[in-house]
């Protein structure tokens, strides 16, 4: 497809020559190490954005159990707040690739942040769970948009030999934000209602509407494309049907589920198979909505793979971990805020220490290291119950997030700086999608396994907490388990070198 380019009109052109020179091919970022101001600022702007809307992914899992009281509600069905979020942000996040395309960065950022916003007010004012489940997905709409955004920007503008440090502050948006959630969320539960935790986020919401309005422009063209309508209803029932799927096993596992998880699950991998056919099929117009260029590329598929693992156990030892803290240890929420806010540091202070190896040293003498760590974790989180000092927690949570710190900033850079960068947009829109399936898939695997475990542990005649304890052990040994396979995955990853950042054809 012949696209027609309009150049977006920045307010500073001076601030931004660099950038001007990039979009017409005339400055090259794999060489130029120059930054321009404006670029620094709307990057700057962006990562402080997103975080906040990244951190509202998990700022849930503390709340949990006080919402199942309060509620009336299972822990299965507390589960879709956070779950709701990524199932959302799945579905968005593969229409990206061709909306960043047609529209300019600040379109996009005015739109993510309205939404964000929006969502926040909803679950703020919301008088029961349905209410506060919508506003949930409101604000994963804005979510999604925002996470692409802010890669694609950092992919066009900053020079190959700084994109290890700049993932890194991504790193610290995507994994810390999600990581001191539980933390933010038990300092404001400590002494005021869940509300607040919409409350609290709302007016910091606005500032970044209103910064973005002021100081964003659109600092790279953009395309006229046309949207495949039926490309996004097969990625939304594929995406969402896989997911749903995933997540209803939680409440299958307890005997509540309403449909056969097997059912949605079906749906949804037949749906992705024709989105995959048709995406090919509209890969020689130009025309895909999401195109699948990027996986002919061997360190993004690897890369990608390690990804998906990396998230699903990120978010399943988040939503796991706070249940565990206060049903069996019999924390409250500020203790276990408290209780996990070591590990969220640890991976902040690791992430651009690691962004700045990786440009050193290249990828995989961090993510195999890392793979091990996390492993050696999880296998150690095998080992909890109800007598289990916290000091021990604090310190497997702090190694599992090290690990994870050193997998996901060379992942992250190996994955997309291996991709042309006419491909920036469309791989990051892979990434991000694949992210929420797999930060889905772990939700729902650790609870389902907890699930099951308790249920078979309660009919075998244990106490309340006896049978907690199982549930979490099921699902910790399951998840030390599959840490294998990151283990092994990562002795394929492999510098990406030799990559044409010049425009690929389409065909």
């Amino acid at each position: 497809m012949t696209a027609e380019t309009r150049r977006g009109t920045p307010a500073d052109t001076s601030g931004l020559e660099r950038g001007a020179e990039v979009s017409r091919g005339t400055a090259d970022p794999e060489t130029d190490e120059r930054l321009p101001k404006r670029a620094k600022l709307i990057i700057g702007l962006l990562l402080a954005s997103a975080f906040v809307v990244i951190l509202n992914e998990t700022i849930m899992g503390v709340a949990l159990p006080s919402l199942i009281r309060d509620l009336g509600i299972t822990a299965s069905t507390a589960q879709w707040l956070t779950t709701a979020y990524l199932l959302t942000m799945a579905i968005i996040i593969p229409t990206t690739g061709q909306v960043l395309q047609r529209f300019g960065t600040k379109s996009v950022f005015i739109a993510a942040m309205t939404l964000f916003t929006l969502g926040t007010l909803i679950a703020a004012v919301a008088p029961g769970f349905p209410v506060l489940l919508a506003g949930r997905v409101v604000q994963a709409s804005g979510t999604a948009l925002m996470i692409p955004l802010l890669m694609t920007t950092v992919l066009t503008f900053v020079p190959a030999s700084r994109r290890g440090r700049m993932m890194g502050l991504i790193s610290i948006v995507i994994a810390v934000a999600p990581a001191v959630g539980p933390t933010i969320s038990g300092l404001i539960l400590n002494s005021l209602s869940w509300r607040w935790l919409f409350i609290v986020v709302l007016p910091i919401a606005l500032v970044a509407l209103v910064l973005g309005s002021l100081l964003i422009t659109d600092i790279a063209e953009t395309r006229k494309t046309r949207f495949d309508v039926l490309s996004i209803l097969l990625a939304a029932v594929g995406f969402g049907g896989l997911i749903f799927g995933l997540s209803s096993l939680g409440e299958a596992a307890g005997g509540e589920a309403h449909l056969p998880p097997v059912v949605p699950v079906a749906v949804g991998v037949l749906a992705l198979v024709a989105f995959v056919l048709r995406s090919f099929s509209l890969q020689k117009q130009d025309r895909a909505l999401m195109d699948l260029r990027p996986f002919r590329t061997r360190a993004f598929t690897i890369s990608t793979l390690l990804v998906i693992v990396s998230m699903a156990t990120l978010f399943g030892s988040l939503i796991l971990l706070p249940i565990y803290l206060q049903d069996v240890l019999g924390l409250d929420t500020l203790q276990t805020g408290l209780t996990l806010l070591p590990g969220g540091v640890a991976m902040g202070v690791a992430a651009p220490i690691v962004g700045r190896l990786f440009d050193r040293f290249g990828p995989r003498p961090l993510v195999t290291p890392g793979a091990v760590l996390l492993s050696a974790s999880l296998w150690g989180l095998t080992t909890v119950d109800e007598r289990t000092d916290v000091a021990l927690v604090i310190g497997i949570h702090v190694a599992l997030n090290i690990g994870l710190g050193f997998m996901l900033t060379p992942l992250l850079t190996s994955a997309l700086g291996s991709l042309p960068k006419n491909l920036y947009s469309h791989g990051s829109a892979i990434v991000n999608t694949l992210q929420q399936v797999g930060g889905a898939a772990g939700t729902a695997l650790f609870i389902t396994l907890m699930t099951t475990g308790t249920v078979a542990a309660t009919a075998g005649g244990s106490d309340a907490t006896a049978a907690q304890v199982a549930g979490v052990h099921t699902a910790f040994i399951w998840g030390a388990c599959i840490s294998i396979i990151p283990v092994l995955l990562s002795l394929l990853v492999r510098r990406p070198t030799g990559i044409d950042r010049s425009d690929m054809p389409a065909h």
